[in-house]
């Protein structure tokens, strides 16, 4: 396996994680959600974390905070991750599922409860998410049910959580 160190984005990243979300998407919806997410109240600096190889950013994903509104109205926290981009070169080598990983450990270190992902529904088991319905929290946008994923980060975090997900304001510009 290569030597992939995983770390924090600093500024002195963006231009390569913009080229490198361009390139893992072939378009540049994702590469644009990243800079709309970092200048947001969503985004949490320790939690744009990138995958570099010599010095090179190969890899990289994003965290930050999305809302649970329950039928009450009330407000639950927790993590939205996406995007998550790897260069076409590095793909199916394990450089995301070392970002996962360390997103992961991160959010629970920094006291975040459970994090939100909508993605392929054999990819991210493997890591502990489970379909989101099963604690009846569900998109406020059609989406396969299996796709929509949610993990718990502390113990029962997501107990007595139903609601909607409602995504910041950036996903919905691009």
């Amino acid at each position: 396996m290569m030597n992939v160190c995983i770390t924090r984005e600093e500024p002195s990243d963006y231009a390569e994680v913009y080229e490198l979300n361009r390139m893992a998407f072939n378009r540049e919806n994702e590469a644009k959600l990243v800079n709309l997410l970092r200048s947001s109240d969503a985004f949490v600096p320790e939690l744009s974390i990138v995958a570099q190889l010599n010095s090179t950013v190969i890899g990289h994903l994003l965290l930050t905070k999305l809302l649970i509104q329950h039928s009450d109205d009330s407000i639950t926290e927790s993590l939205a991750l996406a995007p998550m981009a790897v260069h076409p070169d590095y793909q199916n080598q394990g450089v995301g599922s070392k970002l996962i990983v360390y997103g992961i450990e991160k959010a629970r270190a920094l006291n975040f409860q459970s994090i939100i992902v909508l993605g392929h529904e054999h990819y991210y088991p493997k890591f502990g998410f489970q379909p989101a319905y099963s604690w009846d929290i569900s998109p406020a946008f059609e989406v396969p049910k299996n796709a929509f994923m949610a993990i718990e980060l502390q113990t029962n975090a997501l107990k007595n959580c139903a609601g909607i997900v409602i995504y910041p304001k950036a996903f919905s510009l691009v």
